[in-house]
């Protein structure tokens, strides 16, 4: 009994390590993965030939999404559910959740930037605009936030730079293109 119980004790050590393993391993895998998909994505969305720039920004925005964790994904459609019933403080709940559990995870801080922008927490969500952009610093909505956040603080010249950054990420935005149409001319003033 006494040698079936090592025998079991081991089986299972060595399976958890195998597993730990598993996860050591796998996971840059899976990242050098998506890098390389995102980095083909962000080529093709530069493109000033590109027509169907909606598709390849949707793309975008799927890679971003993918946490990896069933679980992780489940904390995010519970904080995308309740930021659509207009309950955003349930929401900031269950994004704050997600981060806790996953810090590395960039759009579990972008969901959350965005929760805390529609309470109007404004220092709240650039915090987390900032480690979004730690995280992924191609992160072309993040700086649209900021710019939007920037420009309701009234600070047009610190707008306009974040929605230059978007547009030299993402060339295509016609709401951004207008932003710094509208900021420039506040900020450099029109010409007579």
């Amino acid at each position: 009994m006494l040698i079936l119980t090592k025998i079991s004790n081991r089986i299972v050590t060595s399976l958890a390590a195998l597993i730990i393993l598993s996860g050591v391993y796998l996971a840059p895998v899976q990242v050098r993965a998506q890098t390389s998909i995102l980095d083909e994505l962000f080529v093709e969305l530069q493109n000033p030939e590109t027509k169907d720039w909606e598709a390849t920004e949707k793309k975008i925005w799927k890679e971003w999404g993918k946490s990896g964790s069933a679980a992780m994904d489940l904390l995010m459609q519970r904080g995308r559910d309740a930021m659509e019933r207009g309950d955003v403080h349930a929401a900031i709940g269950h994004f704050s959740a997600l981060i806790d559990h996953a810090p590395d995870f960039a759009e579990g801080w972008n969901a959350r930037a965005t929760a805390f922008f529609v309470a109007d927490r404004y220092g709240l969500s650039i915090a987390d605009i900032r480690q979004t952009l730690a995280l992924n610093p191609r992160h072309f909505g993040a700086l649209s936030g900021l710019g939007m956040i920037l420009e309701r603080m009234d600070q047009p010249q610190k707008a306009l730079k974040a929605y230059r950054q978007v547009l030299d990420i993402h060339p295509h935005r016609p709401d951004v293109i207008e932003a710094i149409n509208r900021l420039e001319a506040v900020v450099e003033g029109t010409e007579l």
